[in-house]
Formats: C-alpha cells, sequence, structure tokens
C-alpha cells in the first residue's frame, strides 16, 4: 500500500492463467517473448489455416503501413479542404472512412489498393461489429502496435479478424 493506493489485483505467478483466461483473444503464449520456439517451421497464419505465400497469407508489414498511408492520405485531404486541417477532425474522417470500408468492402480503401482485406479467423462473412469497433481501437494506436506472432494487432484479436492478401 502506498499513499492510500491498494491495488485491486496483483499479476503473480499463481494468478497469471487465471488473468489470462479473462481475455482468451487477447493472450499470446510466454514462449513468444520469452523467445521459446514453438515450431521452428512456423509463418504468420499458419495457426489459422493460411498459407505463407499468395493470396489468404498474411500481409508484409510494408504493405500495412502503404494502406495505412493512403487512408491517412485521403483522411488529411479531406480535412484541409473542408475542417481547415483540424486533427480531431483528421482523426474522425479515418475512423469513419475505415468504417465504411469495412462494412462494404472489407477493407478500407488504403486496405484494397495495397492488396490486403480484411477476414475472420473463423471464415465466413465479417458481420457489422468487427468494422466498426476495429476502427476505433486502431485510433487509439496502442492495440494496432502490440502484434502477436501472426501478425494481429490487438485491436484483430479483440474482434476476430485478420488482415490478409487479396
Amino acid at each position: 500500500m502506498w499513499l492510500g493506493f491498494q491495488p485491486a489485483l496483483r499479476v503473480t505467478l499463481c494468478n497469471f492463467s487465471v488473468i489470462s483466461g479473462l481475455f482468451p483473444l487477447c493472450y499470446i503464449s510466454l514462449a513468444t517473448y520469452t523467445g521459446g520456439v514453438v515450431d521452428e517451421e512456423y509463418w504468420p497464419g499458419k495457426k489459422f489455416g493460411l498459407p505463407q505465400d499468395g493470396p489468404r497469407s498474411t500481409p508484409t508489414y510494408l504493405r500495412r503501413v502503404a494502406g495505412l498511408a493512403v487512408d491517412w492520405a485521403i483522411a488529411v485531404g479531406i480535412s484541409v479542404l473542408f475542417f481547415d486541417y483540424n486533427g480531431l477532425w483528421t482523426l474522425a474522417i479515418f475512423v469513419v472512412l475505415q468504417m465504411l470500408g469495412g462494412l462494404i468492402l472489407a477493407g478500407s480503401p488504403g486496405h484494397l489498393l495495397a492488396g490486403m482485406r480484411i477476414a475472420t479467423i473463423t471464415g465466413g462473412a465479417l458481420g457489422v461489429l468487427p468494422p466498426l469497433i476495429r476502427p476505433l481501437l486502431i485510433a487509439l494506436v496502442i492495440p494496432a502496435v502490440m502484434v502477436d506472432e501472426d501478425q494481429r494487432g490487438a485491436h484483430d484479436r479483440l474482434v476476430g479478424t485478420i488482415l490478409v492478401r487479396r
């Protein structure tokens, strides 16, 4: 207890599995962070049945950054034209662009130009909630940069999606 503050939950070795069990989509094995080799023939997306190369494989970081740059450039352009380049409006336009693209085309304009799309890890239709929640988490930045061995950010893990090549 420090200055009247007492943590509600302490993370120790004895209760780590209980805590990580509360957020199963976000949990990554300790082998990922400790350098333990699980499978030497592993590639991103293998556990979801995705190929190593070609269509439906996970895109490189260069493709992802290119798609993000296109989306951000579109948002900045609209913001400059209509909102005097206001930062909050730029972010709002970016989020709406991601939402509409995800709902209508399973990917934003930047995703589509970079040859990517959003897919569910279980297969099937993308649905309505993932394209609406995913951009809000991307706008927070932190979830998008917390990637796992499958190159899925926390925003993808929370909504059950993965970015794949078209």
